[in-house]
């Protein structure tokens, strides 16, 4: 066997030997320190030998994680690790004297403890704290770690929410000792964020730490503190996606409203549905908000738009009424012709069938000139003229009988026994050897060929004779003439009403596409400027 190994092997032995009778004595050691430190020792006062000298604490802070913020209460619920270190003048000893034991750990209540609490706590409890130990340095330093829930107030500003940057302060000190007795000291500059568990609604920006000296009103003595003041932002994607974009998909509707055709008779319905729609999101954000007089972004966005679909609404009504402007409506008046009819149509792209954008109105075609139809002669009017129906003699104004045939007319075309009671065979001859002499010349140009077909009540096609009359035979009833002008009358009626209504159809199409493009643009503008304040 080689000397090495034998050296190595005895050295292991003697090391696993001693190892048991050096934490034997340690622990001996450790509770001899024990007893002589607190033998006379009390945790009820402060460890200074002298009562004018001040004992400093030095205070730090690690921020773990954000467990909760509520907003609606104004809590803020953090898990934090709290180290304070002091100067214990009644906790020294000599290394040599307790074989070189140097710090000891023992329960936090068994030594002096600062009163530091938190001034803004929100706890309800106050027993957030784990009673953890302290370590116990040779030279009277105790520095105790202590992790810790806390509830602290926080005065939330919403009034960029989703897109907010909140500050929420920390205030720790002394509750009854003032700066002339403990002092504070700040460990760092600001809170340690090295082991911070990232929040999925809130980035941590910073913890900056602050010492303040305040006079109260009560005490004439100055009170020490230390202020964290946590930086928070907020993570808007959860909201963007869940409030902002359906907000603006539904505003978006809002404009088509005006585009749909006003006969449809969802105009109407369509406005009050999207209203109720951003009701039900309005609803929502006021419930995770606090009760401020401050609205939030989302909120005024909200409003506004609500507040754009009711005036598009009322708008909708007014311009179906419009719409629907029955035959007793007044005309579209002149500015109205010339104002929307004309300029304003061609802005919103609004043209009848067959315009275009660069031509202006289509011709529309002019009615013919109404020529009032000459008055044929009644045959009570008809002078000179000697009737002979089968070998009867009838003057134009003779007898009553006469005067009853001559007040019948002779329709051409129609058969003879339809217009008199005559059931025979029946020959029309006129003379007009009387009217020549009276009518003179004039006559002659009017005169055009017309045939008379007199057909018996009970005779065929053979018993039919025409014929040739050399004169115009307008004797026509007077009542159909009234008959005809009544009608004629009614016709350009019924066409001035539907050119009145089509030009009231047609302003309330031109206003619809007008507000339509208005409102697009409101809302674009409105969801541009809730996008910008994300930037």
């Amino acid at each position: 066997m080689r000397p090495c190994s034998v050296f190595y092997a005895s050295l292991f032995f003697f090391g696993v030997s001693f190892l048991p009778v050096c934490s034997g004595a340690h622990g001996r050691y450790a509770q001899k320190l024990m007893t002589d430190l607190f033998s006379n020792y009390t945790n009820a006062l402060r460890p200074v030998e002298d009562t004018d000298h001040i004992i400093n604490v030095t205070l730090q802070i690690t921020l773990s994680q954000i467990i909760d913020m509520d907003e609606r209460n104004q809590i803020l619920t953090t898990y934090l690790w709290i180290r304070q270190v002091w100067t214990d003048a009644y906790l020294t000893w000599r290394m040599e004297d307790y074989d070189g034991l140097d710090t000891i750990r023992i329960p936090s209540s068994y030594v002096w403890r600062p009163d530091i609490v938190l001034y803004n706590s929100a706890d309800d409890q106050f027993s957030s704290s784990m009673e953890t130990n302290v370590v116990i340095r040779q030279d009277g330093q105790v520095m105790w770690d202590q992790p810790a829930i806390t509830k602290s107030s926080c005065s939330v500003d919403v009034a960029f929410f989703p897109f907010d940057l909140q500050q929420c302060r920390l205030t720790f000190g002394s509750w009854t000792h003032n700066g002339n007795q403990m002092d504070l000291v700040n460990g760092l500059d600001s809170a340690d964020l090295a082991d911070f568990v990232p929040n999925v609604e809130w980035e941590v920006l910073g913890m900056p730490a602050k010492k303040n000296v305040i006079l109260y009103g009560c005490c004439s003595d100055p009170y020490p503190d230390i202020t964290y003041t946590l930086h928070l932002k907020r993570r808007a994607s959860f909201y963007i996606f869940n409030l902002l974009i359906p907000c603006m998909m539904i505003s978006f509707l809002a404009p088509l409203g005006f585009y749909l055709p006003a006969d449809s008779g969802e105009k109407v319905s369509l406005g009050v549905t999207v209203l109720l729609a951003l009701t039900v999101f309005q609803l929502l954000v006021a419930e995770s908000m606090p009760p401020s007089e401050s609205v939030p972004l989302i909120g005024k966005y909200y409003i506004a738009t609500m507040t754009m679909i009711t005036a598009s609404t009322a708008l909708t009504i007014f311009i179906m009424n419009i719409h629907h402007c029955g035959p007793e409506a007044r005309p579209v008046p002149a500015w109205a012709q010339r104002f929307i009819l004309r300029y304003l149509a061609r802005i919103c792209f609004v043209y009848e069938v067959g315009e275009n954008c660069l031509g202006g109105h289509k011709p529309r075609k002019q009615a013919p000139p109404h020529e009032e139809p000459e008055a044929p002669p009644a045959c009570n009017n008809v002078r000179g003229m000697n009737w002979d129906v089968n070998g009867q003699a009838w003057q134009g104004q003779g007898g009553s009988r006469g005067q009853e045939a001559a007040g019948k007319p002779l329709k051409s075309g129609t058969a003879c026994a339809e217009q008199h009671d005559w059931t025979d065979d029946l020959f029309v001859s006129i003379d007009h050897s009387e009217e020549e002499g009276a009518v003179g010349g004039g006559g002659g140009s009017e005169e055009e060929d017309s045939r008379i077909t007199c057909g018996g009540g009970g005779g065929g096609a053979e018993k039919r004779k025409e014929i040739l009359v050399k004169t115009q035979c307008m004797c026509q009833h007077q009542g159909l003439r009234r008959n005809i002008e009544y009608i004629a009358g009614c016709y350009q009626d019924q066409r001035s009403t539907q050119r009145r209504i089509g030009e009231w159809r047609k302003v309330a199409k031109v206003m619809d596409r007008f507000f339509m493009w208005l409102f697009f643009i409101m809302v674009f503008f409105m969801s541009l400027l809730i996008m910008g304040k994300a930037v």
